[in-house]
């Protein structure tokens, strides 16, 4: 098909077609015998020309260009029209360069669906773009593009302008959407204006973004929204120049405010919740010649409506607390970042002061308010540090770990409250859970409450992810070193009613060997499963971890590990498993590396398992996992038969002895003897073995007396001679001494001490004699003096000392 391009003279416009960037030249121009690969036509000419390929959308673009003269005669204000008409179907540029005084302003004012500004790069929805370049002198300002369906409905410009109307070669657009109008200098660099109708959100961008604002300029964005809206002003991205005089900044003038205008630094929180249209200004300095920096700003203006609960305070009470931060935003942050598009839920601290974050700091009382539909979008980080600088001043002091009330009051749900403790080298920490107690989630044992603990120990060298814990556990006691991070991450909204009974506590504590220590307390019915820190990434090189496992007097644990090897190899030092019970004498047992994990096996007290690493070889890492469980210790079956065997016997025993004895008594008449003490009866040979006289030593005492056997009555021979001493002792009316009578084997007289003054100590005797003896005390009043005692001794041989104790049948 043939084109037929007729310019006139006046309208001072020219097309010029030619090769798409980049494109091969497979297409070409025909103008009658002529091959071109791009035309120009100039104004006043008239040109007809066709395409040598079906397709010249895919090769050719186009650009037609009005000049517009409004300095040296009248401007033709009014609509603006897309002229020539039939052009071919090419993509294509129309630009309307307008030259005009800096004494006056031009007016660009667009029809419904107005303009939206969009990013460098951004491509529009339809590939319908516009872009407007102001002209100042010779500089030139890119004051933004825009796609259609948007706020921008007029932008005002000082001096010139260029417009620039991007269509793709299938768009039937027809008219250019937008007027020109004349008005009187703005004395400023642009006026965007935008109108909001309904609930929205707009972003804009300063002009030239992202490269710099013209220096010392000044440009106004004017907002135009109901009065019954509200509307809320956020910076997401700025930077400041370097400047040398005056300072860059953003002014507001809000009707009704008694201070307009209101001056904001580009890094302060912009006004929120304002109450119909305002107007904005940003203001350039004059900067360092040397070093001008850039200033720019991307912004946001959301328009709301009025919240039922606006005027509705929550009143957060920080004054008591210490280094404590808590900051409401919203939910992802900060990594996530909304879109603009998304509803906007705002945190006030007065009613012009709001923001999508706010941050509140101990030491004070605010009292807040929310411009949100939902508040299901909020969350809650909190922060607080303790410290410890000398163990002095703050090892006895107990702190509590839980979320303060000022917190848990607040109609947003908690997503997570750390504390920071922080303590010198030689100071460590140590946590406890004295009623809940803590259980550490593990695969086979996760924590299915509303909110858990992770516990981080740091230093500058290495980093311990000591686990993750949660409530109705084992574990009452946790020491580390170094600096602590506890983190309460809530799951579900359940947290808030759950919060009373939290019982986490903290207190510095003088420095441990380990780097951490767990004191595990188990319920007896439970099956506790414990595993390293620092999984599954394996422990850090040299550290030491212990566990004390506390078991009842009545019970029993069982200790089994969940692998058979700790699966490391070592490049440095050696890895080992340690296992020893609390129990005077008791063995430990140790594994190393290179060897197997002990089998399951009983722990009849409470015991200890420390695991310490070596610097393992590449790729390999220690992670252990073990459990313990609980059972009523139970006495052996062969002990009880043995026991009550033995009882048995034993019973057996004393009533065959009870019985001879008895029968004994019967048939046999007992003798009596009489203890005669002016008896001479040392041994021949043994002159002076008793060195003391009789009164002075105890060789009349006898170690063993049995009862089996009584000495009888002193039977006298009519010649006065001494029958042998034959089972019974015989009558003696010879000279009587103070020598003790002869002693007992040396056998029963463990007790008695040897006198010093023997000469040669004498080889100990057998005990030959079958019979034992008892002897009868001389009753009370009795003489202890050789004389009264020949003369009582035949009136008192009837009263046997141990009579009463063998009808008892007692044996001593």
């Amino acid at each position: 098909a043939s084109f037929t391009i007729s310019l006139h003279k006046v309208d001072n416009t020219t097309v010029m077609i030619k090769l798409r960037p980049g494109v091969s030249p497979s297409c070409q121009i025909r103008i009658k015998n002529v091959i071109r690969s791009d035309l120009k036509i100039k104004p006043g000419e008239n040109v007809t020309f066709t395409f040598t390929c079906s397709t010249p959308e895919k090769y050719f673009i186009m650009e037609i260009q009005k000049n517009i003269d409004c300095v040296s005669g009248p401007c033709p204000f009014g609509d603006v029209h897309l002229y020539p008409l039939g052009l071919p179907r090419l993509n294509r540029t129309y630009i309307w360069d307008v030259k005009a005084s800096t004494k006056a302003g031009l007016e660009l004012k667009f029809s419904t669906p107005w303009l939206r500004q969009i990013e460098p790069g951004e491509i529009c929805p339809d590939s319908i773009s516009y872009n407007i370049n102001s002209c100042i002198d010779e500089a030139t300002v890119n004051i933004g593009t825009f796609c259609r369906n948007g706020s921008v409905s007029r932008v005002k410009l000082l001096g010139g302008v260029v417009m620039s109307l991007h269509l793709p070669w299938h768009s039937f657009l027809t008219t250019s959407g937008f007027s020109i109008a004349n008005r009187a200098s703005i004395k400023r660099l642009c006026i965007i204006e935008s109108t909001l109708k309904g609930e929205s959100s707009i972003t804009l961008m300063s002009p030239n973004y992202p490269l710099g604002f013209p220096e010392d300029e000044l440009m106004t964005w004017q907002f135009v929204i109901p009065s019954n809206m509200r509307a809320s002003v956020f910076f997401h991205n700025y930077s400041l120049s370097n400047c040398e005089r005056k300072e860059e900044r953003v002014e507001y003038y809000i009707p009704g405010s008694p201070s307009n205008p209101e001056v904001f630094k580009l890094s302060d929180s912009q006004p929120a919740n304002i109450a119909g249209s305002f107007n904005m200004s940003l203001q350039g300095c004059d900067q360092d010649a040397q070093n001008p920096g850039i200033l720019r700003l991307l912004f946001q203006v959301v328009v709301q409506p009025p919240q039922v609960d606006e005027n509705v305070t929550h009143l957060v009470d920080l004054s008591k607390e210490k280094n404590m931060t808590v900051t409401i935003h919203w939910e992802g942050w900060p990594s996530h970042i909304p879109r603009m598009s998304e509803p906007v839920c705002l945190i006030c601290k007065d009613p012009r002061t709001c923001d999508r974050v706010l941050t509140l700091t101990s030491g004070a009382v605010y009292r807040i308010s929310f411009l949100c539909k939902d508040l299901s979008q909020l969350r809650i980080t909190a922060e607080k540090g303790i410290g410890c600088m000398d163990i002095r001043w703050c090892q006895r002091k107990i702190y509590s770990l839980s979320v303060p009330k000022a917190v848990t009051r607040l109609p947003i749900r908690l997503y997570k409250f750390i504390w920071k403790l922080l303590a010198t080298d030689m100071i460590n920490v140590e946590i406890t859970s004295p009623s809940l107690k803590l259980q550490q989630h593990v695969p086979e044992q996760r924590c299915n409450t509303s909110y858990s603990y992770s516990i981080v120990s740091a230093t500058p060298e290495t980093e311990l992810n000591v686990g993750v814990f949660c409530p109705g556990g084992s574990i009452e006691k946790i020491q580390m070193r170094n600096n602590i991070t506890i983190s309460l991450k809530t799951f579900g909204k359940g947290f808030i009613n759950e919060s009373v009974p939290q019982d986490l506590k903290m207190s510095f504590v003088p420095h441990i060997k380990d780097e951490c220590t767990f004191t595990v307390s188990p319920n007896p019915k439970a099956k506790v499963y414990l595993q390293t820190p620092n999984w599954p990434y394996g422990l850090p090189p040299y550290v030491s971890i212990s566990w004390f496992i506390v078991v009842p007097s009545k019970q029993t644990a069982r200790l089994g590990f969940s692998k058979d090897r700790m699966g490391i190899a070592c490049e440095t030092g050696r890895a080992y498993v340690n296992i020893k019970e609390e129990n005077m004498g008791a063995e430990e047992t140790v594994r190393r590396e290179d060897e197997l994990l002990p089998q399951p096996r009983n722990m009849h007290h409470s015991f200890w398992v420390n695991i310490s690493n070596c610097k393992p070889v590449d790729k390999t890492q220690l992670t252990l996992q073990f459990w313990v469980t609980f059972a009523d210790k139970q006495i052996d079956l062969g002990i009880i038969l043995a026991v009550v065997a033995g009882a048995g016997v034993l019973a057996a025993i004393g009533l065959t002895v009870c019985c001879v004895k008895k029968k004994k008594k019967k048939t046999q008449n007992p003798m009596v003897g009489v203890y005669n003490a002016n008896v001479n009866t040392q041994m021949p040979g043994k002159k002076g073995f008793f060195g003391k006289g009789r009164q002075n030593n105890e060789s009349h005492v006898y170690a063993v007396i049995d009862d089996a056997v009584v000495y009888g009555h002193l039977l006298k021979e009519s010649n006065g001679s001494v029958a042998p001493e034959v089972d019974v002792y015989r009558p003696f009316d010879g000279l009587t001494g103070s020598l003790p009578p002869s002693p007992p084997p040396f056998s029963f007289r463990k007790d008695i001490k040897r006198s010093s003054n023997t000469e040669e100590e004498p080889p100990p005797l057998m005990n030959t004699d079958q019979d034992t003896y008892t002897f009868a005390h001389q009753k009370s009043g009795q003489s202890k003096d050789n004389g009264d005692a020949n003369e009582k001794d035949k009136g008192d041989t009837d009263d046997p000392l141990l009579e009463n104790k063998e009808q008892d049948g007692l044996v001593e």
